[in-house]
């Protein structure tokens, strides 16, 4: 059969590897809209990976150090 290998889903990912958040994931953490993260993925303020689908992905890691850091407390796209 075809050359079709594992899949993993955020859920599965091997226990090495960083988990990536998705625009929605972030956004929720920072209490801003999605729109809001990818705006700052591309003025550059935070990094993202990019799927093979073009989706944006971001590393778990550097949201969680950009929220203790206060990143994003100054931006008027807030929700709530």
């Amino acid at each position: 059969m075809g050359g079709f290998g594992i899949i993993h889903t955020m859920d599965s990912h091997p226990p090495d590897a960083e988990r990536l958040l998705t625009p929605s994931e972030v956004a929720k953490m920072f209490r801003v809209v999605p729109k809001t993260v990818t705006r700052w993925a591309q003025a550059g303020k935070i990094s993202s990976i990019r799927t093979l689908g073009g989706h944006r992905r971001f590393r778990e890691a550097e949201v969680r150090r950009l929220l203790e850091e206060g990143f994003g407390s100054e931006d008027e796209s807030r929700v709530g």
